[in-house]
């Protein structure tokens, strides 16, 4: 009885050598895949990078413009109202 045991043993821990190397192998593929994939993606990513630039320099100078008209046009309003509040203080 004890020679089986050891053999069966034996027999199932080099099985189960086998399954975790073929298990190993698979994973290492797999790994590799997904670095392809990331590679990949983070080329697509860094193309976009341009487009990106351009479209914060536009922001930036659209906003820079609103800026300027808006603080063009309140200094107008100012100065009306201002005129306004003079001319209302030399009549009384």
């Amino acid at each position: 009885m004890e020679p089986v045991l050891s053999i069966s043993l034996a027999i199932l821990g080099m099985i189960l050598i086998v399954v975790f190397i073929v298990l190993g192998i698979k994973l290492i593929e797999m790994v590799n895949r997904m670095n392809r994939i990331l590679d990949n993606v983070e080329d697509k990513v860094n193309s976009l990078n341009g487009f990106f630039h351009i479209v914060d320099t536009i922001t930036d100078k659209m906003a820079f413009l609103s800026d300027s008209v808006v603080s063009t046009v309140t200094g107008v309003i100012h100065k009306i109202f201002n005129r306004k509040k003079k001319e209302e203080r030399e009549y009384e």
